[in-house]
């Protein structure tokens, strides 16, 4: 494996198909698209200035690395790439990619970012963006924290632990998702969406879990959670605070520590298909 040692590279296509590197403290300056279709690439505190620095690569490893504003679109089509250690301040940086490993990475400017990837894996992770995370599958979050609305729209087979997520229509039109010991506060939360399970996390959201199949929580908290569970199948939850109010679920059990108001007003719904109950020592839920 060859090695480049503190280089400052300009120009289109600098280090295009570049293979079996070893870079170190390098400067990828003006000119777009430095190290297209590259092979078997390590970079050590990289700086990326400019467009598509990564697109069509494949077995790289960036570790202590700046990605600049400029650097956006930077990593698509790319397959197998591992990036720790580093900041990211370009938007839109991976798309069609696969094989995503990323560690104490921090996003800034994270909009429009990991959209139609696959088998990602996030590790204390921050990021502020909207629409993060748009229809990619095989996820596994762990330590994540994010700022930014939309996220995870159309995602499938996503799994996360200990998170915080500040994110309004987070989880919408998803499938086969789990939740763990997290904190989620944004507006409509997991509409449309069917398989989706929440344990041992705090949700804050108005008119949020509705219109989803085969939703589960177990050991929640609900804050302010307003209009919950409207048409909505196949429900199992276990709440342990007072949700405000319930609106035409058309199936399954829900307990809670108390509900504020049951709202049943479409006749179209068979209220019997829906357990709704309070624990003894609380107020018995008003029915409208």
């Amino acid at each position: 494996m060859k090695t480049i040692n503190q280089q400052f590279l300009t120009g289109e296509r600098a280090l295009f198909k570049a293979h079996d590197l070893q870079i170190n403290n390098t400067t990828f300056a003006d000119g777009e698209s430095p190290l297209k279709e590259s092979r078997n690439v390590n970079l050590k505190q990289p700086i990326f200035k400019w467009k598509y620095p990564l697109w069509y690569s494949k077995h790289v490893t960036v570790d202590h690395g700046l990605f600049e504003e400029m650097s956006r679109s930077g990593i698509w089509y790319t397959d197998d790439i591992t990036i720790t250690n580093s900041t990211l301040q370009a938007p839109k940086l991976f798309r069609r990619a696969r094989q995503i490993k990323l560690d104490h990475v921090h996003f800034s400017h994270a909009e429009e970012t990991l959209w139609n990837c696959q088998d990602i894996e996030l590790n204390d992770v921050q990021a502020n963006g909207d629409y993060f995370g748009m229809n990619s599958q095989n996820i596994s979050i762990n330590h994540f924290n994010l700022v930014g609305n939309y996220a995870f729209d159309g995602a499938k087979n996503v799994e996360i632990h200990n998170a915080t997520l500040m994110t309004k229509d987070a989880l919408w039109n998803c499938e086969n998702v789990t939740v763990y010991d997290s904190q989620i506060i944004g507006e409509y939360l997991g509409w449309n969406s069917k398989h989706i399970r929440f344990v041992n996390c705090t949700i804050e959201s108005d008119q949020g879990l509705c219109y989803m199949d085969d939703v589960t929580l177990e050991n929640c908290t609900l804050l302010n959670t307003d209009l919950s569970f409207e048409y909505c199948s196949n429900i199992d939850a276990d709440v342990v605070s007072t949700i405000d109010s319930v609106k035409n679920p058309i199936s399954g059990k829900i307990h809670a520590t108390a509900i504020g108001k049951i709202i049943m007003d479409d006749s179209e719904i068979d209220a019997t298909q829906t357990t709704i109950s309070v624990d003894q020592e609380s107020r018995a839920p008003h029915a409208v």
